[in-house]
């Protein structure tokens, strides 16, 4: 059995890349008395203890003072200033543009200003009031009617038809929705899934394309988002009205679908099909509508240099399920 989490991202905003000249002038090296050094924009001595910011994890840390070779640390400072390209110099700079290619492919730019996150996700780039944003798609888990009343009456009518299963999402309508009429849909959910060595030696390894738009059909409180049926020998097919869309491979692990045509106003869903196994219970849900209000959980362009964006918020955890039907 595949056992898979999709951690997605809830409210955020992302802090941009920096340029590679801009990275490596305000890269400094906190160099320690065993040779070593952290990579850091700036520190502060606090009592016995120096307070860093890493430029590698991008957070504040702190090492014993007692530790840090500041003969070495303010030597390598002053020779960066005066322009001396010492060996050590031009190394960290190559580390620097290595590390910044990493990163920006991670989380490539979407639109200018506007990148993914690099610990993946589900995403819609939405257009709203003429700016452009990027709406984090959380996980609805799908109920599985089974429909036993009338699965007991077709069998006396038709004994030889199959059973039939839907797949359905509670409310009329997603809590995201969409203004603009082409979307464009950003998946990365294997950044965060756990597949053993075990399950890809037996070809459990699920290919990169197997995502698909569907629409879901309104009908009550609930939305249908796709049809399970089993024929009496045991063999199962889905049905879902799949919306036409161009699948690539988009930077590191990402997957971006581009619909062919404008999508009517309704309600939609990102479907994972899981060849045998059957679809995915668990979709990403979103609504089309131009006239809806404001989005809360969007990341936004950039801001300016000066400005602090806004902390990111935990990842949520969604297990992954799949609609198995036997």
């Amino acid at each position: 059995m595949i056992r898979r989490h999709y951690f997605l991202s809830g409210l955020a905003i992302l802090l941009a890349l920096s340029s590679a000249s801009y990275a490596q002038s305000q890269t400094k090296r906190i160099i320690l008395k065993d040779g070593s050094y952290q990579l850091a924009s700036k520190w502060q001595l606090t009592g016995d203890r120096v307070r860093f910011f890493s430029v590698e994890r991008n957070d504040w840390e702190e090492i014993p003072e007692s530790l840090v070779d500041w003969n070495a640390t303010n030597q390598y400072e002053k020779d960066r200033a005066a322009g001396r390209d010492t060996p050590e110099a031009v190394a960290l700079d190559k580390e620097m543009e290595a590390a910044r290619a990493e990163e920006e492919a991670k989380s490539p730019q979407v639109v200018p200003g506007l990148r993914l996150p690099p610990e993946g996700g589900v995403y819609a780039l939405d257009t709203y009031l003429s700016q452009p944003e990027l709406l984090p798609l959380d996980q609805t888990g799908g109920e599985v009617n089974r429909h036993t009343t009338h699965n007991v009456l077709h069998g006396v009518i038709n004994p030889i038809g199959g059973a039939k299963h839907t797949i359905e999402l509670p409310g009329p309508s997603a809590k995201v929705q969409v203004h603009a009429a082409s979307p464009v849909l950003y998946i990365n959910v294997d950044a965060s899934a756990e597949t053993t060595e075990d399950e890809k030696t037996k070809g459990l390894e699920l290919p990169w394309d197997r995502f698909r738009l569907v629409r879901a059909e309104i009908k009550g409180d609930k939305r249908i988002v796709g049809a399970i049926k089993t024929a009496v020998y045991g063999k199962s097919s889905q049905e879902q009205e799949v919306i036409p869309a161009t699948a690539e491979q988009f930077g590191e692990g990402w997957i971006k679908l581009t619909v062919k045509a404008p999508l009517q106003p309704g309600e939609y869903a990102i479907a994972e099909l899981l060849g045998k196994q059957g679809m995915n219970s668990y979709v990403w849900d979103f609504g089309v509508h131009p006239e809806a209000p404001a989005n809360l959980a969007v990341i936004k362009p950039e801001q300016p240099q000066g400005k602090t964006p806004a902390s990111e918020s935990p990842a949520v955890e969604k297990r992954f399920l799949p609609a198995i039907i036997h």
